[in-house]
């Protein structure tokens, strides 16, 4: 193949994100290939591409606007700093005028038939019957097939180019290889489901991928043919508007003061929150809690510290063990670690002492669970038994539906009495991955992840019970499910890594090293308990059945504290009438299309000590990560927070923003119309691209009021603005996102009497005053470029 058209495929495919499958549908930013451009120049690119809306609409900016939310004097400076005289009334007035273009697909046919047989071939398993030839990839199975396709318009099978290469070639014969990339680009983006679907195949080279392989190349050279056939031009003409460029430059000043009119309050909260005196506080907590750094922990880790003498603390759900875990029941193995981390491990389970019998009769109970489901199905989709069953099993079926709808609480109940617990019985056991093969996990390994997690929050003494708390979500018939569960478990549970951080902390061999070789002195009476948080109904299970009886009174005490944290931190999300009886419905209700908002609302992320955030109520806005500077003193455990969770807060907080701002193009659309395809992806009724961002339920309170409030991430540090700017200064890629402001960063440094500063480019600071009335802030008046002495220019 000729070696430019394949690098030309792969920089062309760099603009298009990633779509990850349902069953774990992780959070990412659908402009990731754009992130080495400035934020504004890759929405013009991304709107010129997609035909999106890139800024908040007119109804957002204007609610914001009236409720205070923007400040209107940090608007009319940067108004008058871009020689702009406009009113914000005359400003709102000229955005209403700005309505996205309603353009004709020049492309539906070749969309349409193109769809049709992505559908078929990338089918995992919903389908009854297989497409044909699907073994030899899907160029070869689509050529063998397309001329029995009504919709071809295709020659003869020995006229079609023999591979997908050639293909590519002849189509491209009459261009340079200078307008390769454009044509790429034109046609990846006009399916940026479909293809974001292929990308992720084939990056992560999954089971379905290796039997059935599919590439970028393929899905080029079928289209381009259709193209050729239809003898219509690779790439269209497009008209620049001039008038909508101006208007999205002051669209985008209003975005920038909405934001830094958040940053203000949020510095303000915490500042205030910083004069709170702790007396009376005990020197050593009762338990100890570690949370996902998770939006919604800052709601429940407020609740359990006021329900008993309780420290809380934040680290990131998968609690720093690369692994996958394999389900015992079916035999599955999922990502259980951030996507972008290759595994190091795999998780399984063995049975506890004197449960191997429970352990059988789990898996027989199991194999039985799995077969029912098989034959039903199977008596649902074959022909001979359809008709018979359907009739048979009719008035089943709708009593069911019945009781599902009108008993839902009730029906959940029941199943889950009757659901054999994998965590009762047994406890997961890591094994290191090695050339396909596994082997024992070294001590030192083992060591090593504890350390690195006490090491990042700043540990100074543990409480006699410690929990390690991940974190999941339940709702009924939700295809977006696994967007609710842990991000940075690739959207999957968390509570088997925290049952495993638990388990290695537990281990005597373990202790000893941390205390010979890193004087990290754990109490012999301290013990480690995994956990799980339950986001749609704040319930926090322990997974305590080996727990020795010593502590057991403290677990019962502990248990019952997390059950008024549970009533009242609910009560303050959903209304102060608002019962358990009342969450548990809305999450076992088949037909609620908002079991809960999940990271709806996200806008800041605090890495610093609890006690920067305890006695704030930040309304589940902000991730929160624990981190101490002053044992941090080589600057290490800083540096992993802001390459790791920092860059994953990034991706989620554009997910959620470009899933508001145009949920049509970048979201999911609505739940209500939608369809699975091929067990792996949603379409919008019964076709078309394949959706790839939160469904519309996820991020509007109704069809025309958002409830996400469309903000990029502003992250706030505490720790010398010396030690994040040599962090910065060693991290390129660091850098490209806050000079490009895809990220706002602000640091607190404890060194300089708890001075703010905001980052400029270039590692540059500009000091920001705390001394503002009614606890809001404002960059100093002079607003000027910091001076050499006072400024970190690395």
């Amino acid at each position: 193949m000729n070696q430019r058209i394949f690098e030309s495929i792969r920089e062309a495919s760099t603009v298009i994100g990633t779509t990850w499958p349902l069953h774990t549908f992780v959070a990412s930013n659908p402009l990731s290939g754009y992130e080495k451009t400035s934020f504004p120049q890759a929405v013009a690119l991304a709107k010129n591409a997609y035909n999106a809306d890139m800024f908040p609409d007119t109804s957002m900016y204007t609610r914001a606007w009236e409720d205070g939310d923007i400040d209107g004097e940090i608007l009319y400076e940067s108004l008058r700093e871009a020689n702009c005289t406009m009113s914000a009334e005359e400003c709102l007035k000229l955005f209403e005028t700005q309505k996205k273009a309603q353009v004709h697909n020049q492309n539906h046919t070749v969309d349409r038939i193109l769809v049709k047989w992505l559908s078929a071939f990338m089918d995992e398993g919903l389908a009854e019957w297989k497409m044909p030839y699907k073994h030899q990839g899907f160029y070869q199975a689509w050529r063998q097939l397309t001329s029995y396709d009504p919709d071809s318009t295709s020659p003869r099978l020995q006229d079609i180019p023999k591979t997908s290469e050639e293909a590519l070639t002849e189509c491209l014969k009459n261009y340079t290889a200078g307008e390769y990339v454009s044509i790429f680009e034109y046609h990846l983006a006009q399916l940026p489901g479909w293809v974001g679907y292929i990308k992720y195949r084939e990056e992560s080279g999954s089971d379905w991928q290796q039997k059935y392989p599919i590439t970028l190349t393929d899905y080029l050279a079928v289209r381009l043919l259709m193209y050729r056939w239809q003898q219509k031009p690779l790439v269209p003409k497009k008209i620049a508007d001039n008038k909508e460029s101006d208007c999205s430059q002051i669209q985008y000043i209003w975005l920038k003061a909405w934001e830094q009119s958040w940053q203000n309050q949020l510095i303000g909260t915490l500042n205030d929150a910083a004069t709170i005196d702790h007396i009376g506080a005990k020197s050593t907590p009762d338990a100890q809690m570690v949370f996902c750094i998770d939006t919604r922990s800052e709601n429940i880790r407020r609740h359990v510290e006021a329900s008993g003498n309780y420290e809380t603390y934040g680290y990131a759900g998968f609690f720093g063990i690369t692994m996958d875990y394999k389900e015992t029941s079916s035999g599955v193995t999922r990502k259980s670690c951030p996507p972008i981390v290759t595994s190091a491990y795999v998780a399984t389970e063995k049975a506890n002492y004197n449960t191997e019998e429970k352990m059988e009769k789990f898996l027989w109970r199991s194999r039985i669970t799995q077969f029912y489901e098989y034959f039903l199905k199977r008596m649902k989709n074959m022909l001979p038994s359809a008709f018979g069953y359907v009739e048979g099993t009719g008035f089943f079926y709708g009593m069911t539906m019945v009781a599902r709808s009108l008993l839902s609480n009730w029906m959940y109940c029941v199943k889950e009495k009757r659901k054999p617990r994998i965590e009762a019985i047994s406890q997961p056991e890591l094994q290191k991955v090695s050339s396909n093969n596994t082997t024992p996990v070294p001590v030192e390994e083992e060591v090593a992840i504890v350390k690195s997690a006490f090491d990042l929050m700043g540990w100074r003494q543990f409480a006699s019970v410690v929990l390690f708390v991940g974190h999941g979500s339940h709702s009924a018939n939700n295809p977006f499910g696994s967007s609710l569960d842990c991000g940075a478990c690739a959207a999957s549970p968390g509570r088997n890594n925290a049952r495993l951080l638990a388990r290695l902390a537990n281990k005597p061999n373990v202790r000893h090293t941390l205390r010979e070789s890193y004087n990290i002195l754990i109490p012999d009476d301290t013990i480690f308990v995994g956990a799980e948080h339950n986001t749609t109904t704040d319930d926090i299970i322990l997974f305590d059945t080996e727990v020795p009886l010593s502590h057991r009174d403290i677990i019962l005490s502990i248990k019952e504290n997390l059950s008024t944290a549970q009533s009242t931190a609910i009560q303050e999300r959903l209304g102060s009438d608002c019962t358990l009886s009342d969450v548990h419905s809305r999450a076992h209700n088949w037909s609620e299309t908002r079991p809960e908002w999940g990271l709806a609302t996200n806008a800041g992320f605090i890495v610093g000590p609890r006690s920067l955030t305890r006695h704030s109520n930040l309304n589940n806005r902000c991730f929160l990560h624990s981190y101490d500077w002053t044992l941090d003193k080589e600057g290490k455990a800083l540096e992993a927070i802001m390459q790791g969770p920092m860059v994953v807060t990034q991706w989620i907080n554009t997910h959620y923003y470009f899933s508001t701002v145009d949920n049509e193009v970048f979201g999911g659309g609505s739940k209500i119309t939608h369809n699975i395809t091929g067990n792996f992806g949603v379409v919008q009724g019964n076709g078309g691209d394949l959706k790839f961002g939160l469904p519309l339920q996820s991020v509007f309170q109704s069809d025309g009021e958002a409830y996400h409030k469309p903000l990029r991430l502003s992250v706030v540090i505490e720790a010398p603005i010396d030690r994040v700017s040599n962090i910065l200064a060693k991290h390129s890629s660091l850098r490209t996102l806050l000079d490009n402001e895809w990220i706002h960063l602000l640091v607190i440094d404890p060194t300089a009497q708890r001075e703010v500063f905001r980052y400029k480019k270039s590692i540059q600071w500009i000091q920001v005053s705390l001394r503002g009335e009614g606890g809001t802030n404002a960059d100093q008046k002079h607003n000027r470029e910091p001076e050499p002495e006072e400024a970190i220019a690395l």
